[in-house]
């Protein structure tokens, strides 16, 4: 596919020997060699031309000292969160942090104590179960319903699991890495019923902007008393592709809650961004939008094109389209592997570094997730080497 737009998203970026997680330590993390690294969740596209000029300027400036953020980087942020979610954010509710799985763990701190239950509805993000069993709280598990590759909550038992020591909810809205983007009617009934319980929902937004079926929905704005009720999690990393920049901004109207919240971030000494949070986080907010918009549109042509040619050339995986983010859950269970011996299939057959599904929880033993926001040639490749490996099984 050729990209028609003034961005070049079939650009190879040069990504081995830049100290890249994702490219430089894929072979040593898998036990594999010449892996075609499709695992951790960032993009292989350069960054947007208005997040590199800012951070030129910033660069610059030739002195990094202490920094702190601006009126500038807060209305960044609160008119991103507006014109983009119909969101509206008062500057005071606005935490930063070094990232949002740091923010999981202080929201859990902050909000429970040792020994209480937190739900955490499965398959889903590792750092979650993380979050709740490091912090010496309680991990209460509730499966999703796979109902034929769609994946929604069960209601019933997640009611069933509730008990008078369960204090929070631990939600993923956009979904990783089932791919759903939750309908406000989903969402209206889960805040129903932490409502009811008293139960706190930690929202992990991330994905928020990375939606091809939608709207998504911020948690908040399903009523006044939910609001007063969660923590909303936000960052630019997935969207704009500067997870390493490390800037996230956690969204809190309860007061109360948002006291407990900031003095985790005190205790911990995590309040101080590094010199290029401010200019990274206003170059893509303020001047990066377009590149967004396309972006999203190769990823979809990306995860549309990989959906159909899989379920064509390699019917024995289902691949489930997502609904949002730009990772494509695959359902492997057709292939008659055990889990350990899926895994080995896709490194030392495939040539494939992808998310083994047990990470994501027992229910997701017999998947795999592959990060499709890549250059096509690495789509292309992918679908060549699990189509010479499984056709002969």
């Amino acid at each position: 596919m050729e990209c028609s737009c003034s961005y070049d998203f079939d650009r190879i970026a040069q990504r081995r020997g830049t100290s890249s997680v994702k490219w430089d330590y894929a072979d040593a993390s898998f036990n594999g060699t010449d892996l075609l690294p499709m695992w951790i969740a960032d993009m292989d596209f350069e960054v947007a031309p208005g997040i590199i000029d800012c951070l030129s300027a910033k660069m610059d400036q030739k002195v990094f000292g202490y920094g702190a953020l601006s009126a500038d980087y807060y209305d960044a942020v609160i008119s991103w969160m507006k014109r983009r979610h119909d969101f509206d954010v008062k500057k005071e509710w606005i935490c930063y942090t070094p990232g949002v799985v740091t923010a999981l763990n202080f929201a859990v701190q902050a909000l429970t104590e040792v020994g209480d239950e937190v739900i955490v509805p499965t398959p889903v993000y590792g750092p979650f179960y993380r979050a709740v069993c490091d912090n010496d709280r309680v991990l209460v598990k509730s499966s999703l319903e796979n109902n034929g590759g769609y994946y929604t909550f069960d209601f019933e038992d997640l009611e069933s699991k509730i008990t008078s020591r369960t204090r929070a909810l631990i939600l993923c809205s956009p979904h990783n890495p089932v791919g759903r983007v939750w309908k406000r009617e989903e969402l209206e009934r889960l805040s129903a019923l932490c409502l009811e319980h008293g139960i706190y929902i930690i929202s992990d937004e991330i994905h928020n902007d990375l939606v091809f079926e939608g709207p998504h929905t911020v948690l908040a704005n399903i009523s006044t008393e939910i609001a007063e009720n969660c923590v909303i999690c936000t960052a630019p990393s997935k969207s704009f592709n500067i997870a390493g920049i490390q800037a996230s901004n956690i969204i809190i109207a309860n007061d109360q809650m948002r006291e407990k919240f900031k003095a985790v971030i005190q205790k911990n000494h995590a309040y101080s961004p590094n010199s290029f949070v401010e200019a990274a986080v206003i170059g893509a907010y303020d001047h990066s939008e377009d590149w967004l918009d396309h972006a999203i549109d190769y990823i979809k042509d990306n995860v549309e094109y990989f959906c159909a040619e899989l379920s064509k050339r390699v019917p024995k995986i289902k691949a489930l389209k997502p609904e949002g983010t730009y990772l494509v859950w695959m359902d492997c269970s057709e292939l008659g592997m055990t889990p350990e011996k899926l895994n080995r299939f896709f490194v030392d057959k495939c040539k494939l570094a992808l998310n083994s599904g047990r990470g994501f929880g027992d229910d997701g033993a017999l998947f795999q997730r592959i990060n499709l926001a890549c250059p096509r040639k690495y789509v292309d490749e992918a679908l060549v080497r699990i189509e010479k490996n499984v056709i002969p099984l």
